[in-house]
């Protein structure tokens, strides 16, 4: 069954009959922005097990829609030992692996039980960070939590004018500083606030560049302390905003940030005309980090939470 957004956020309630819809719709746009993806890693196939060729056929696929080198490996490893004997077979293996490897360890909900919580949020600039924020804002006051959004990237010309404006539009409190000020001081700040108004949830923004790599990573550990002295076992959830397009740049992007910041999740923005749709496996599998979102369009209702059967089904079926 697809996750709704009641599921993803931890509500008791049954998801209302408009989100079911919505869901329903969501896998057609799904299944069209994964589309290159699918082709590359299904067309000309021409699959025979005894075939020492087709297996090289179906490890070139899986590198061309980007699944990456160990997780293709991993994959391959599996459809042997499972004896495809047919490529209807091969493709309906493959989607039970590929399901099996970005499949979570734990539920895949947001991490957003505490009072408040805080969702640390990081990326390079350019990934839909922003948006992203202002779409789970959104969708976080649609199902009853208040929210507040703070804007600690203080070094980006016009960030906190754009954040604020998503604040705005979800109905978010939203907590920004002068430019040049320091962002942890605004993520503590937007904590205090969180707490001395009851709110739910704090979301905090951080800057995705800065003079060189190592000052980014550096100023988003300082923040994450910060938060972490601010308030018991916040942040609540780290998520990693990472563009489908950037393909193994992503990854590597995926690995740097985890390693400054703990990250707890991924949303993956820009799966649209994509052929690199096979990134959701390489970071599942290489870094252990569960996809929580995936973003295929600039409406609302193309922000989803992620569900690994129906990725699969969209990047492997051919239905």
């Amino acid at each position: 069954m697809s996750r709704s957004w009641a599921e993803f956020l931890g509500d008791n309630s049954e998801p209302a009959a408009e989100e079911e819809g919505e869901r329903t719709g969501w896998f057609g746009r799904l299944r069209e922005s994964l589309a290159t993806s699918r082709r590359a890693l299904t067309q000309d196939l021409l699959f025979d097990p005894a075939d020492e060729a087709s297996w090289e056929r179906v490890e070139e696929a899986l590198i061309k829609a980007d699944v990456g080198v160990p997780a293709t490996v991993e994959i391959v490893r599996r459809l042997e030992q499972r004896e495809p004997g047919s490529e209807a077979e091969l493709l309906d293996v493959l989607e039970e692996v590929i399901t099996e490897l970005v499949a979570p360890d734990g539920d895949g909900r947001l991490a957003i039980a505490a009072v408040p919580s805080v969702v640390l949020v990081v990326g390079v600039n350019g990934t839909g960070k922003t948006t992203t924020i202002g779409k789970l804002a959104h969708r976080l006051r649609e199902h009853g939590r208040s929210v507040i959004v703070a804007a600690a990237d203080t070094f980006r010309a016009a960030a906190d004018e754009q954040l604020e404006i998503w604040a705005n539009r979800a109905g978010a409190d939203f907590v920004g500083a002068a430019r040049g000020a320091d962002p942890a001081a605004v993520a503590f700040d937007a904590i205090e606030a969180g707490q001395a108004r009851g709110r739910d949830v704090v979301i905090v923004d951080t800057a995705g560049r800065l003079h060189t790599q190592t000052n980014l990573m550096e100023e988003l550990a300082k923040i994450r302390r910060v938060i972490a002295t601010r308030l018991e076992g916040a942040p609540h959830e780290t998520l990693l905003v990472v563009d489908a397009t950037t393909g193994q740049n992503g990854l590597q992007q995926a690995r740097l940030f985890n390693e400054a910041v703990d990250v707890t999740g991924v949303a993956l923005t820009k799966l649209d005309g994509s052929a690199k749709g096979g990134i959701v496996v390489a970071i599942a599998h290489e870094l252990g980090l569960p996809v929580k979102l995936v973003g295929v369009g600039e409406t609302l209702e193309d922000l989803q939470p992620f569900d690994p059967g129906e990725f699969s089904r969209a990047l492997v079926s051919s239905e």
